[in-house]
């Protein structure tokens, strides 16, 4: 093959690609020049990109084991009990810690405390305050995570939640908080009237009803547990017992 850039050059015979067509001056005349890839350099590149491809698909497996082994996990409970009041103030049988919240946290008034208290013979976590509408407040808790870490545990094993109570007569909620629960005023909520001698009430998963949320309950992804006094002005005073899962 012979190529004529102002002098005659002849080229060995070689495996070529052209990739690239320049003209330029040479004299009065123009010629075109030509850029040379052999198929030995192509197949060089081609090898360097087949290892960075590699490398990135061995990267990219890592960061999604890593990120899966980041994920909360979603066990279930060793048992059904979430808290008998068996131990030390404030600790739940659980290993999470109860807590109580007002409606302070959003700009209301209500106050309220909680405490460990001996209630007509039996050990009890006990709530009370005065739960107030002004400011658009309107509530009081106790709550508690399903596990001490504050990750998820998977309750569909279990048809409800049970819970001992005595009280003024007044109904309160139990409200179901999940993974998929992003804003504070979300829910999943059942309602009961806590009397005025210990009874055991049976809430089942499928009574709950979701406030202000699209999503299903999911059992898979329990995360948090809240006793309230809420929705109207009263005097609120409930003592829990025990509360657990039941099948």
């Amino acid at each position: 093959m012979t190529t004529r850039r102002c002098h005659e050059v002849v080229f060995p015979p070689l495996p070529i690609d052209i990739h690239l067509a320049k003209p330029v001056l040479c004299g009065q005349a123009t010629w075109v020049t030509f850029g040379i890839v052999t198929t030995e350099k192509r197949m060089r590149w081609r090898r360097r990109l087949l290892v960075t491809r590699r490398k990135l698909i061995t990267l990219a497996v890592a960061f999604c084991a890593i990120s899966v082994e980041w994920r909360p996990s979603m066990a279930a409970p060793s048992n059904n009990i979430i808290d008998d009041l068996s131990r030390s103030p404030s600790s739940a049988s659980n290993g999470a810690e109860w807590q109580f919240v007002a409606d302070g946290v959003m700009g209301g008034v209500s106050k309220g405390w909680m405490a460990y208290e001996n209630v007509q013979g039996r050990i009890a976590l006990r709530m009370q305050g005065d739960v107030s509408l002004e400011n658009n407040g309107g509530f009081i808790q106790v709550a508690l995570d399903l596990a001490p870490d504050g990750s998820t545990v998977d309750g569909t094993e279990f048809n409800g939640i049970e819970i001992d109570t005595v009280g003024n007569s007044r109904s309160y909620n139990l409200h179901l908080r999940t993974a998929d629960v992003t804003r504070p005023w979300q829910s999943y909520r059942q309602s009961f009237k806590a009397g005025q001698s210990w009874q055991t009430h049976r809430l089942p998963f499928a009574d709950f009803r979701g406030y202000r949320i699209s999503q299903p309950l999911n059992l898979r992804r329990l995360r948090r547990i809240g006793i309230l006094a809420i929705g109207e002005a009263f005097d609120a005073d409930i003592a829990i017992g025990g509360i657990r899962f039941y099948r």
